[in-house]
């Protein structure tokens, strides 16, 4: 079997765009492994050891926001590359996301090809970032 190109957390309470997420990622061939929301996201994190988060905002039990910060507050997991993919696409929201160390932001609805170019970017680069 050939090297997979990265392997990818894929983090959303909507199981419909968990499932889109996942497929086209997995037809792109990227590992992928899903959680239904933040909480979920950190108890795999470790198990799962991806290169690549996509994380929702707006989830039940752990936002978005709160899971990419202790991702990043984490020594085990802030080298993760995480892209925020959310409806909330104000610049408020942007600039949030930067303050917290997310990699990319990606707004709903999205153009599935623009979600593996952008995961594409941050699997590769997190595979050639010094440890």
């Amino acid at each position: 079997m050939e090297d997979v190109l990265g392997r990818v957390l894929v983090v959303d309470d909507d199981e419909v765009i968990r499932q889109l997420i996942a497929v086209n990622l997995t037809l792109e061939g990227f590992e992928v492994e899903t959680a239904t929301d933040g909480q979920d996201c950190l108890d795999r994190v470790a198990a799962v050891r991806p290169d690549v988060i996509t994380l929702d905002v707006m989830m039940p039990r752990l936002d978005g926001w709160m899971t990419a910060t202790k991702l990043r507050a984490d020594e085990a997991t802030r080298h993760i590359k995480i892209m925020m993919v959310t409806a909330r696409a104000q610049e408020d929201d942007k600039k949030r996301g930067l303050g917290i160390g997310v990699d990319a932001y990606l707004t709903k609805p999205f153009d599935p090809a623009e979600l593996i170019d952008a995961v594409h970017e941050l699997a590769m680069a997190a595979r050639t970032a010094p440890a």
